[in-house]
C-alpha cells in the first residue's frame, strides 16, 4: 500500500465527496469534518458514488438508491449486496492523504 495526496482539506465541504484518480477509482468523503474514503464505483451498477447522497456515514447511490457504511463499506440496502472498499485515511497540515 502506498499513501496517495488525494486533496485539500477545503476542496470538500462538509456533506461533500470528491473522486480521486486512481485505479480504481475513489471517493474522499468528508463527515463533519471526519475524511472517509471508498470506493467511488457502486457494486450494484457503475455509478459514482461521490455523486451520492451523503447522510452522516452513509451514502447511497444517485442511481439505484442502495446505501452503504463509509466506515465498513458493508452495503446497507438493495439492491446492493456487495460491500465497497474502504480505505485508511491521515490529515496532514492542509493536505488528505488516502493509504490505496
Amino acid at each position: 500500500m502506498a499513501w496517495v495526496r488525494a486533496c485539500s482539506v477545503t476542496d470538500i465541504e462538509p456533506g461533500e465527496a470528491v473522486v480521486v484518480d486512481v485505479d480504481p477509482p475513489l471517493a474522499v468523503f468528508n463527515v463533519d469534518g471526519e475524511f472517509l474514503a471508498a470506493a467511488d464505483t457502486c457494486t450494484h451498477g457503475a455509478s459514482s458514488l461521490a455523486d451520492g447522497y451523503i447522510d452522516g456515514a452513509e451514502v447511497e447511490c444517485a442511481w439505484h438508491f442502495a446505501k452503504f457504511c463509509l466506515r465498513t463499506g458493508k452495503a446497507l440496502t438493495l439492491p446492493a449486496t456487495e460491500a465497497i472498499a474502504t480505505y485508511a485515511v491521515r490529515v496532514e497540515d492542509d493536505a488528505v492523504f488516502v493509504d490505496v
